[in-house]
Formats: structure tokens, C-alpha cells, sequence
């Protein structure tokens, strides 16, 4: 986000510095993107928020230089067109950020999307999962429903919620079963927060995509599914644009979070035609991807579902892509925790002032 006139001079980078030291630089800075320059400020390449996910989904080496992951003929503006012109260019080219240059293709400016349009607020539907009755969390849910359970001070559910609005949402449905009117009483309508709260009721749960068979009206954009037992510090909005930008039109995204275990032994690699032995591999780690809980939904899906009927969202992705319809992967980079468990909303309560202050 622009703040300043000259905040773009603070996402000038050097194709010298590491994967990783970009990654802080664009957490820091909160553009979704840095300009590659040299000595003499000329621009040769653009990194962005898009551009280093998909490096970490193919699991990339974080410390290389940034030039292995840049794009090196990036679209670019110059200084003589005028802001109205630069959003329609942006808007028809479904980019969010046009470097300014002038004649020797010095860098000048950066304009934004965010900064040019009139306002950012969005009118997708945000739907929260909240119906569970978190058994992993007894005796603390025996008396409260997990959402309503507090990591320093407040809700769960809250500071998801207001993470959202932060990020310009203001539609939101809660899915509810399992003491649904405490979580109704605590929340009401969402006056106290400026927003629109309205409610699916399950009379019996109907998994993480069963209940938007309930929805009393089909949304007319992409909508969030959201698991409302997670905690992060994300932009919600840059997975929507990320979604509603993909150039295979996905049906759904579905935030990714990488997850590392560790083997406590030597694993033995065995060859498969002799069954001889390759090699021990002594205590690895072994990376994968793991859902995050957040999905982006195009309208049209819900066709795929029988009303009143259970559903997981596994399942539901998996009939999309056995219909070749394309579903997306996000990875999240951010903080992320999911709270379902004892030691995470201990774990939540003591990060909780150092990630969200």
C-alpha cells in the first residue's frame, strides 16, 4: 500500500540478494512487490507476491539469488500517462502493480491498483465454518463452542473476522451447529463491527462444504470458505486477487501451507528390481503441503452439491478436478497456526501480541 509519495524507493531490491531476504523485504513492506535495479536505478526485473509462491510451491532453494525467480521484462508505464489511464491499463492486463520509468528506464514511481481505485472494499461473501464441536479441545469446549474460545482476550472467531475487514470484506455467513446461539448472541448481525453477519444453521453437521447447500441465495462473485478455528495474519485480499487473476480461470483455490517432519531415524533407500540396498538416509525431513483451512470459491461449484446433504471440502475439490475443472493451490507464507489443538491455543495466546501487533 502506498502511504508515502516515495514509498516505492523501499521495494527497490539489487538481483544480488536471496530468495529469502526478498520474502522479508515484501512481508515489511506490504506491496506485493519489488523492483529490481541496478547501480544506476535502472529497472531490470519486477518480483512479486505471485512469483515467490509459486517458487515455494516447487520448493525452491530460498537462498538463491532473487534473479532466479524475477521477471525480466516486466510491463512498465512512463511518467507522461495519467492515473486514470494506468488503472484501465492495469484493470485489462489483470495486474496489480505498473512500475513507472522514464526514457533511460530509471525507475520514478510504482502505481498500484489498491492506490488508484476509488475504494477497496469487498463485496464477496466470507462464509466461516463454525459448527464444529472441537472434541480435540475438551474440557474447554464442553461449556464454550470452539470459536468463541480466546486467544489473548479474544475469540478465535473475532480476530479472524476482523482480520477480514482489515482486508476490506464485509458480507460475512457463519455456518453454526454446536451451541450456534452462543456464537449468535456474541456476534448478532456484526453492527458492532460494521459489517453484515448472517447465518447457515445445521440441524446436524453437514461437513466443511455440505452446509453451503444451505446458502438462502447463490453468491454472484467467488466466495471464502474459512475454517474458524485458525489463526493468521494474512491479506485476504491478495488471495482473492490471486484467484480471480489466474490465467487458467480456477474454479477454486485452495491455501496451502508447507509442513516439514522430521524422520527420527535413518531411512533405507532400497533398490526396486535386486531389493539391494542405495543408501541410509540419515534422520531426513520430509516436506509436504498441507490444506490451510481458507478456500476461494467460484459461485458455479455449488451446483455440485445436494441439498441438506454432507459434504467435506476434500471431496468437493476432488469432483471438481475429476470434471477437469482446474483448482488452484496458495501457498501461505504468512503466520498460520491451526488452534485445534491444547498446545496451539497455549501456543496462539503466547505469539499472539508479537504477530498481530
Amino acid at each position: 500500500m502506498n502511504k508515502t509519495k516515495d514509498s516505492w524507493k523501499r521495494v527497490l531490491i539489487t538481483p544480488d540478494i536471496s530468495i529469502m531476504s526478498a520474502i522479508k523485504r515484501l512481508s515489511d513492506e506490504g506491496m506485493r512487490i519489488l523492483l529490481v535495479v541496478d547501480p544506476e536505478q535502472h529497472l531490470i526485473g519486477v518480483v512479486t507476491d505471485g512469483d515467490i509462491r509459486r517458487y515455494i510451491l516447487k520448493q525452491g532453494n530460498l537462498e538463491l539469488s532473487v534473479d532466479q525467480v524475477m521477471k525480466k521484462d516486466p510491463i512498465t508505464a512512463s511518467t507522461l500517462e495519467d492515473p486514470e489511464q494506468l488503472l484501465i491499463k492495469m484493470r485489462n492486463l489483470k495486474i496489480l502493480h505498473l512500475p513507472i520509468v522514464d526514457d533511460e528506464k530509471k525507475v520514478t514511481g510504482l502505481e498500484t491498483v489498491e492506490s488508484l481505485s476509488a475504494t477497496n472494499i469487498r463485496e464477496n461473501w466470507v462464509i466461516f465454518m463454525a459448527g464444529g464441536m472441537g472434541k480435540r479441545l475438551h474440557p474447554l469446549t464442553l461449556d464454550c463452542p470452539k470459536p468463541l474460545l480466546k486467544v489473548a482476550g479474544k475469540p478465535i472467531l473475532e480476530i479472524l473476522l476482523e482480520n477480514f475487514i482489515k482486508s476490506g470484506f464485509k458480507n460475512f455467513y457463519f455456518s453454526v451447529n454446536y451451541k450456534a446461539k452462543m456464537i449468535q448472541d456474541y456476534f448478532g448481525s456484526g453492527e458492532k463491527w460494521g459489517v453484515t453477519i448472517r447465518y447457515i444453521e445445521e440441524a446436524e453437521a453437514l461437513g466443511t462444504a455440505g452446509a453451503l447447500s444451505l446458502l438462502p441465495d447463490m453468491p454472484e462473485e467467488p466466495f471464502f470458505v474459512v475454517n474458524a478455528d485458525i489463526l493468521t495474519n494474512m491479506r485476504f485480499d491478495y488471495i482473492l486477487d490471486f484467484h480471480q487473476n489466474n490465467p487458467n480461470k480456477a474454479s477454486a483455490t485452495v491455501c496451502v501451507r508447507q509442513y516439514e517432519t522430521m524422520i527420527p531415524y535413518g531411512v533405507v533407500h532400497i533398490n526396486e528390481q535386486h531389493q539391494g540396498l542405495l543408501e541410509i538416509e540419515e534422520k531426513p525431513t520430509q516436506i509436504s503441503f498441507v490444506s490451510a483451512g481458507i478456500y476461494v470459491i467460484n459461485p458455479e461449484v455449488l451446483d455440485s452439491l445436494t441439498f441438506n446433504s454432507y459434504c467435506d471440502m476434500p471431496a468437493l475439490l476432488l469432483q471438481l478436478t475429476k470434471q477437469d475443472s482446474y483448482v488452484a493451490t496458495f501457498p501461505i507464507r504468512e503466520y498460520w497456526l491451526d488452534v485445534g489443538h491444547h498446545e496451539n491455543l497455549t501456543q496462539a495466546s503466547d505469539e499472539y501480541f508479537e504477530v498481530f501487533s
